[in-house]
C-alpha cells in the first residue's frame, strides 16, 4: 500500500486577512515498507503535510491517494483509512484518558468493532512491541514516566494494526535514553511488522541513524527528497534554510579538508569509524 500526493496545495484561512499558503505543489510517492524521515524548520509545513496522509485535513487542491484510491472521492470511507494510517502526534501522552494502560490501548480496536478478547490480544501484542513490561498494564497511565506514557500512546495506535505509522516528533521532551529507547522500538517494529514508518524529527542524528529516505520541507515546498547521504551532502544549502546536517557530516568534511582520504557521505558514528580507520590504514 502506498501514499501518493499529486500537486497538493493547502491554504490556511482562504479568503481572509490571515490567508497563508502552507503547502505548495507537493508531489510524493511513499511506498509500502519504507522508513521515511521528514525534516524542516518550524513552520516549514511538516505537520501540515503528514495530516494530509490520513485525511485529518483536506488539500485545497490536488489529490491524496492511498493504495491508488483518492481519499476524498465520493463514497471513500475515511474511518477505514485512519485505521490503516496511524498518526501519533507530538506529546501523544496528552491523549491518554482511561483508568489503566490496557484499557487505553484497547480503545482503538474497540472502535474498530473487535470483540473484547480480540482487543486485549491486540493490546498485549502492541504493548509488547513497544517494550512496556506487563507489570504496568493494570496501572493508571498517569503514574508512568514520560517515556512509558509515550510507549502506551504509540501502542494505542499500533493496536489498530495500521499499515503506515506516522510519528510527529515522537521523542520531543524525552531524555537521551528515553529517545533512543523509543526510536529503537520503532525501528524494531518497522523490521518485524514490515510497516511503513514516517518520522518527523528535528534531530538530524536520529534521522541519519534510522531512515532510508529524507524529505526536506522549506516554506511549504519540498526542497529535497533523496537518501540521507545525498540530502546531507547539501549541508551548506540546508544551513541556508535553517537546518543542519548531523555532526558527523561536518567532522568528515573537516577531515577531508585537512587532507584525510575519507568518504564525506558517512553520516553515522559507525560509518565514520570505518572511514577513519580505513584512511589511517588500520
Amino acid at each position: 500500500m502506498s501514499i501518493k500526493l499529486e500537486n497538493v496545495n493547502y491554504i490556511y484561512s482562504p479568503g481572509t486577512a490571515y490567508e497563508r499558503g502552507a503547502l505548495t505543489d507537493i508531489n510524493l510517492d511513499i511506498l509500502q515498507g519504507q522508513f521515511v524521515g521528514i525534516i524542516g524548520h518550524t513552520g516549514s509545513g511538516k505537520s501540515t503535510l503528514v495530516q494530509h496522509f490520513n485525511g485529518l485535513i483536506r488539500a485545497t487542491s490536488g489529490k491524496v491517494l492511498f493504495d491508488g484510491q483518492d481519499i476524498w472521492s465520493e463514497g471513500y470511507v475515511l474511518k477505514e483509512l485512519r485505521s490503516q494510517v496511524g498518526l501519533v502526534f507530538q506529546y501523544p501522552e496528552h491523549q491518554l484518558f482511561e483508568t489503566d494502560v490496557l484499557s487505553d490501548v484497547c480503545f482503538g480496536p474497540k472502535n474498530q468493532g473487535l470483540s473484547e478478547a480480540e482487543c486485549k490480544e491486540r493490546a498485549y501484542q502492541a504493548l509488547s512491541h513497544v517494550g512496556l513490561k506487563e507489570k504496568y498494564f493494570e496501572r493508571s497511565p498517569f503514574e508512568l514516566s514520560g517515556g512509558q506514557k509515550r510507549r502506551v500512546a504509540i501502542a494505542g495506535v499500533l493496536a489498530m494494526n495500521p499499515k503506515v505509522l506516522v510519528l510527529d516528533e515522537p521523542t520531543a521532551g524525552l531524555d537521551p535514553k528515553g529517545r533512543d529507547d523509543i526510536l529503537n522500538q520503532i525501528s524494531f517494529l518497522h523490521q518485524e511488522r514490515g510497516i511503513t514508518v514516517i518520522l518527523v524529527s528535528h534531530s538530524m542524528e536520529d534521522i541519519a541513524k534510522y531512515v532510508e529516505r529524507i524529505i526536506v520541507m522549506n516554506e511549504g515546498r519540498k526542497a529535497y527528497d533523496d537518501t540521507p547521504q545525498a540530502v546531507f551532502s547539501h549541508y551548506e544549502e540546508l544551513e541556508q534554510i535553517g537546518l543542519a546536517a548531523p555532526q558527523i557530516t561536518y567532522i568528515m568534511n573537516a577531515l577531508k579538508e585537512k587532507g584525510m582520504a575519507v568518504d564525506t557521505t558517512a553520516i553515522t558514528v559507525a560509518e565514520a569509524k570505518v572511514e577513519i580507520l580505513k584512511a589511517l590504514g588500520k
